[in-house]
């Protein structure tokens, strides 16, 4: 199957392709595959084995799990240039959690198959997810620290400031499509209290606050905000 220019263009700005070599990167690209799902459509089911390595094109992916008395919350988000799902293809068990767009959204899939050849070939892409992996746990550590030190503001600063990693999410425009719910969500405060740390932050001129949207003037400072 012959992928669009926009999955094309999408490709060009990941970094793992570009540790492939030709031989690997034609038949990896032969293997892709894309989606597009509606608003609160499931993309992963909870229980199911994982077939495949997911990559956000467009839209945002959340990742979330379910209380015992049935209330969705949410483990992380997947912004656009992210890619989610690699540790679920590693370990062949049912998933633990399940993934829901939460706006339109385009994803790219490269199927287990593929993505277990590249790992038993490519010492460069093993190299490559090792890095990744060691990210995403770190980004995980972090969140949990924000999570017991830090008050809403700077937990919200610094859940903004997670979705531009330089590594999980590579070539991230300055302006993010993020709404105040899915930040709700992301980083465990209302929705009003994510309201007025967005506004506490444009006041202090590091973001400004856009329809759907949230442009970051100062990363550095967010990332670092207390």
């Amino acid at each position: 199957m012959s992928l669009s220019k926009d999955a094309n263009d999408f490709l060009e700005r990941c970094v793992w392709p570009r540790v492939l070599t030709q031989m690997e990167r034609e038949t990896t690209y032969h293997a892709l595959y894309q989606r597009e799902l509606q608003t609160g459509t499931l993309i992963c089911h909870r229980q199911e084995i994982a077939d495949s390595w997911i990559g956000v094109m467009t839209g945002f992916l959340r990742v979330q799990d379910t209380t015992a008395d049935g209330k969705p919350f949410m483990l992380t988000g997947v912004a656009p240039s992210g890619w989610i799902g690699e540790g679920s293809l590693l370990k062949i068990e049912p998933r633990r959690y399940e993934i829901v767009a939460t706006r339109p959204t385009k994803t790219l899939h490269l199927p287990r198959a593929t993505f277990s050849w590249l790992l038993d070939r490519s010492i460069p892409f093993n190299h490559f997810m090792l890095n990744h992996l060691n990210e995403r746990l770190a980004q995980f550590i972090g969140m949990a620290k924000y999570d017991r030190l830090f008050g809403p503001t700077a937990r919200v600063a610094r859940g903004i400031a997670s979705l531009f990693h330089p590594v999980l999410y590579p070539n991230s425009e300055p302006a993010l499509r993020v709404s105040q719910e899915e930040l709700a969500w992301m980083v465990g405060v209302s929705r009003q209290r994510v309201n007025s740390a967005v506004h506490t932050l444009q006041e202090e001129q590091l973001i400004r606050i856009g329809y759907g949207s949230i442009t970051v003037l100062d990363l550095q400072a967010i990332a670092q905000y207390v």
